[in-house]
C-alpha cells in the first residue's frame, strides 16, 4: 500500500511542477496557487511512505521518477527537444530506480522512536559544536 502512496506523491509533485511552468514565473495566479496546493499535498503521502520505507530509497525514487515524468511530459506537452541523449538519460534514471529497488533493505531495522529520542541530546551537542566551529571560522576570516 505504501507504494500507492509514493506514486500519489510523485503524481502530485509532477502536477505541481507542470503548473509551475504554466505559472510563467509566478505571474499567473491560478497556476501559481495550483502549484502551491499540489506541492503541499504531495508531502502528505510522502510522509506516510516514510513511516515504512527508508528515507534514502524513498527520496531517490520520488525525485528520479518525478524527474523522468516531468522530462517526458515536457517533450510531449511543451514540445521540448527529444534527442537520443535525453531519452537515454531518462532510461538510465528508470534503470537506477529499478536497481535501487532490487538492492532491497527498504524499511529494514529502523530505530524505534524511543531509540531515536535518545539520540537527540547527542545530535544537539554535535549541532552546537558545529555552530561554534563555524562561528570561529567566520570570525577568523574577518
Amino acid at each position: 500500500m505504501c507504494w500507492l502512496w509514493l506514486f500519489l506523491a510523485i503524481a502530485l509533485e509532477v502536477a505541481a511542477t507542470i503548473l509551475m511552468k504554466y505559472s510563467e514565473g509566478f505571474t499567473r495566479l491560478g497556476p501559481t496557487i495550483g502549484m502551491l496546493v499540489f506541492y503541499a499535498f504531495s508531502l502528505a503521502p510522502l510522509a506516510k511512505v516514510l513511516k515504512e520505507l527508508e528515507v534514502g530509497a524513498v527520496y531517490a525514487i520520488w525525485s528520479a521518477l518525478g524527474t523522468a515524468a516531468v522530462a517526458l511530459i515536457g517533450m510531449v506537452l511543451f514540445h521540448e527537444p527529444a534527442n537520443g541523449l535525453k531519452v537515454f538519460s531518462i532510461a538510465l534514471i528508470i534503470v537506477g530506480v529499478v536497481c535501487l529497488n532490487l538492492s532491497g533493505g527498504h524499511g529494514v531495522s529502523r530505530p524505534s522512536t524511543q531509540e531515536a529520542r535518545k539520540q537527540v541530546p547527542e545530535l544537539r551537542l554535535a549541532a552546537a559544536q558545529i555552530t561554534a566551529n563555524v562561528s570561529k571560522a567566520a570570525e577568523a576570516g574577518r
